[in-house]
């Protein structure tokens, strides 16, 4: 995808290590976008910097936490200074630390809350200026179905649900900059971290995997490509007319 000045536009595509992150840095590659894939462990975000390169894309990894101002303003210098300004930016970085509310801990509270809305927050203001010199941005949270409420994720769900209220509210202010902010909500999609869900509850993956799709009207669980291809859209020049939205990607309707 070509910038205004031909170059090609630049995304930051947080916890970008696997999984969803992963299948996004790897779709926006494609997409003819240079990738920074940031994630906390920057040898892990290399592997997917590699597999870019080595599919032919250009991609550079970057190690910060989400959470830490120091860390997002340095990471995104070093993205501007390295491949030039990042104008997209996908907001992906998160964790469980699921339980009922009364095992709950505070610490568990305010560690998921860190790092999707601190961390989005933070990240978002790193990008804007880029993204108001160029007159062009895109920001894509990932939500999740789970914003809808989910046993055992108060913390994780309210994390969710916050970033909906986050994306429209950055969709009001940030419009008038040729910025557009919108969210992606997946349903289950297959990855790590619904794998430690299985593992949470006890349940084996594959009789969990075999259980959601039945109630799938598509038939199966997401993939992160199916992710993917939601965030390329949205990221694209030809979605300047799309923002504010949440799109529920769980392979039937969503309340």
């Amino acid at each position: 995808m070509a910038g205004t000045a031909g170059t090609p536009r630049v995304a930051v595509v947080t916890g970008a290590a696997q999984g969803i992150g992963a299948g996004v840095a790897a779709r926006l590659a494609a997409d003819g976008m240079t990738v920074a894939a940031l994630d906390l462990d920057e040898a892990s975000a290399q592997a997917t910097a590699d597999a870019v390169i080595a599919a032919g894309g250009s991609a550079l990894s970057i190690g910060a936490d989400v959470a830490d101002p120091e860390a997002v303003a340095a990471a995104f210098e070093r993205v501007a200074a390295e491949a030039g300004p990042p104008t997209v930016l996908v907001n992906n970085a998160g964790i469980i630390r699921d339980n009922v509310l009364q095992r709950m801990s505070l610490d568990d509270w305010e560690q998921v809350m860190a790092v999707h809305l601190r961390g989005s927050f933070l990240t978002s203001q790193a990008a804007l200026p880029h993204m108001r010199e160029a007159g062009f941005g895109r920001i894509v949270n990932l939500s999740s179905t789970s914003a809808l409420g989910n046993r055992g994720q108060a913390n994780y769900s309210a994390a969710k649900a916050g970033l909906q209220g986050f994306t429209k509210t950055l969709a009001i202010e940030l419009g008038r900059y040729g910025v557009t902010v919108n969210a992606v909500a997946p349903g289950f999609i297959h990855t790590a971290m619904t794998e430690a869900t299985a593992a949470r509850i006890g349940v084996d993956f594959d009789d969990l995997v075999r259980q959601a799709s039945a109630t799938i009207p598509v038939g199966r669980v997401g993939r992160p490509e199916d992710i993917a291809h939601a965030v390329s859209f949205l990221a694209s020049e030809g979605a300047g007319f799309v923002s504010g939205q949440v799109l529920y990607v769980a392979g039937g309707p969503k309340d």
